[in-house]
């Protein structure tokens, strides 16, 4: 059955209006008696039987809601050093897919991408319209919220209630030992093309986070994000 995010939705009935409307009429060609699987974006699905459809609304009344089962049972947050380039919208993509909460993108010493204020709030809005159709496509109940730029001193400062994984090449501590001390809210660090500095996992250690290994071989910006979330969630039974 399709599945769509509904913004104008309740337990009694809701409306699909813009595109998603004019796909289930004109696309689908659903009218009214026929059934829709809908996510309110908030982690809740719904189904619903459409009562009135035409290229600009699709309403109709709910007949049952559950919890979204497609999130996982953690809070995963990925704090990713800045990179360069078109690289950090693959790393929203994919993070999206895999089941991030969120995504907040920190500056490190070796950044060499660093926009300002204004240029990075327009690439904010292009990120989380990447994060929207990744969530879409891959049937999530929510839509992780991509922000920053933030410092790596103040992405620290905001973990004091999060398990905290550095991810730093010169680790010889594997994942799977970290995994089982950490609980379910959970954040993780990626540097950027060069990695972190001594003093940065320094920092990190005194405020007594993980720092762990993703193995022996060095991997890209952009592949150690999806590495390090796709094992954390294996690890955590979301496979």
């Amino acid at each position: 059955m399709p599945r769509f995010f509904c913004q104008n939705i309740n337990e009694k009935e809701f409306a699909v209006v813009g595109e998603d409307a004019k796909h289930i009429f004109k696309v689908l060609r659903y009218n009214a008696g026929d059934q829709l699987t809908l996510c309110d974006m908030k982690g809740k699905d719904y189904k619903g039987i459409i009562e009135y459809a035409d290229g600009e609304t699709v309403s109709g009344k709910i007949t049952e809601v559950w919890d979204s089962d497609t999130e996982p049972n953690i809070n995963l947050t990925l704090y990713m050093a800045m990179p360069k380039g078109d690289k950090a919208e693959l790393i929203i993509q994919k993070a999206t897919e895999l089941g991030v909460k969120e995504v907040v993108f920190i500056l490190t010493h070796r950044c060499v991408s660093r926009p300002d204020e204004k240029s990075f709030r327009k690439k904010t809005e292009r990120y989380n319209k990447i994060a929207f159709e990744a969530a879409k496509q891959s049937q999530r109940g929510i839509i992780p919220q991509v922000r920053g730029l933030i410092s790596y001193k103040e992405a620290l400062k905001e973990c004091e209630n999060k398990s905290v994984i550095i991810f730093y090449e010169n680790s010889t501590i594997p994942l799977k030992s970290v995994m089982k001390k950490c609980d379910a809210n959970i954040g993780i660090f990626i540097g950027s093309e060069g990695g972190f500095e001594e003093d940065e996992i320094q920092l990190a250690e005194e405020n007594g986070f993980f720092i762990a290994s993703l193995g022996k071989r060095i991997l890209r910006c952009e592949t150690a994000p999806l590495a390090a979330i796709s094992a954390i969630m294996y690890e955590k039974d979301n496979f």
